[in-house]
């Protein structure tokens, strides 16, 4: 299959709103990461984006919508405080999970009886979704397992000859996906971090944080949001994070460690002699870099990678989750 890199424009949209009602997968800019997009309550348009990325089924996708109203179409229950975040966060990086009607399929549940849904926001998306009149489901836009993408050129690194259309929206300005909640009694409950932060949501209500964000699942635990379960956002190179905060203490550590084939990610490079990669002395700045400097130092050809681990705090408990999966939870406590 030829893969076709357009940028986006009308035309472009026109485009791919007609690959999408043929049930094709078109890869789509968010303000997030790329999105490898479909017609949500398409089973064969869902298969079609698993078989491209490699993705175990069992691993729910995320439905993209347009408007809050759509919530009604799709949802067989929105409670109240949805419409309230909806209000404030979207359109958005904030992924709500509610219990879906039967006109979405298995397939976009990973065979769970709830779906998740997301308004992103990306003015050319949207306009795609209302030109589609259906959700797209739409997970990261890279090979299973692999960094999300945030470029164009990333996904066209792992999506050339499997997919037809690129949307080329340039660089995504969070950098990570979305915060994935699901609805508790007494408020929500955070199962993905992401650029809505936990203090952001607790502004609103009691905000809890499954233990999963910072453990893992067990193998026989059931996924209820993309991230959960397996391993993720991870470079060919081995990963090791590293849990420091004092910068001559981790600089000290790197350099006894590296060799020629080690990268390192770094707040503050300033006494590491080992090959180092942006990183970011801010939380934000972090979650904006992570992805790229992990392609980058595939690129690079690492055979290893060290990476100071960043606060828990805000965004930053964001990074430590990509970061941890990455890592297949090898973390080194110094």
């Amino acid at each position: 299959m030829n893969t076709e890199i357009l940028k986006i424009e009308p035309k472009s949209i026109d485009i791919a709103a007609e690959l999408l009602r043929k049930d094709e997968i078109v890869a789509i800019p968010t303000e997030t990461v790329y999105g490898l997009a479909g017609n949500g309550l398409s089973p064969n348009a869902v298969k079609k984006i698993f078989e491209a990325k490699g993705r175990p089924n069992d691993n729910p996708l995320i439905l993209h919508i347009s408007s809050v109203d759509w919530l009604y179409r799709y949802a067989e229950e929105v409670p109240r405080l949805a419409l309230k975040l909806a209000e404030r966060f979207w359109p958005g990086p904030l992924t709500m999970i509610m219990p879906k009607k039967s006109i979405v399929p298995k397939e976009t549940s990973g065979g769970l009886d709830t779906v998740a849904f997301r308004m992103p926001n990306s003015p050319w998306t949207l306009k795609l979704i209302e030109a589609c009149d259906f959700p797209l489901a739409a997970p990261s836009a890279n090979l299973s397992g692999l960094p999300s993408p945030t470029r164009a050129g990333y996904v066209y690194n792992d999506m050339k000859g499997k997919i037809p259309l690129i949307i080329d929206g340039g660089q995504c300005s969070y950098g990570l996906e979305s915060t994935v909640i699901t609805f508790i009694e007494k408020g929500v409950k955070i199962l993905r971090p992401g650029g809505v932060t936990a203090e952001m949501l607790s502004e609103f209500c009691e905000t809890e944080i499954d233990k999963a964000v910072i453990e893992g699942l067990k193998d026989t635990d059931k996924a209820l949001s993309p991230g959960m379960k397996y391993k993720h956002y991870s470079p060919k190179a081995e990963v090791f994070m590293v849990e420091c905060d004092d910068d001559e203490v981790f600089a000290a550590f790197v350099n006894e460690n590296s060799d020629e084939n080690t990268i390192v990610l770094a707040k503050n490079s300033d006494n590491i002699k080992a090959k180092t990669l942006p990183y970011g002395r801010s939380a934000k700045q972090e979650a904006e870099t992570l992805f790229a400097s992990l392609r980058k130092a595939d690129e690079t050809g690492a055979k290893k990678i060290y990476v100071q681990a960043p606060s828990k705090e805000g965004i930053g408990l964001a990074v430590y989750n990509r970061l941890i999966r990455a890592a297949a939870f090898k973390v080194i406590k110094l």
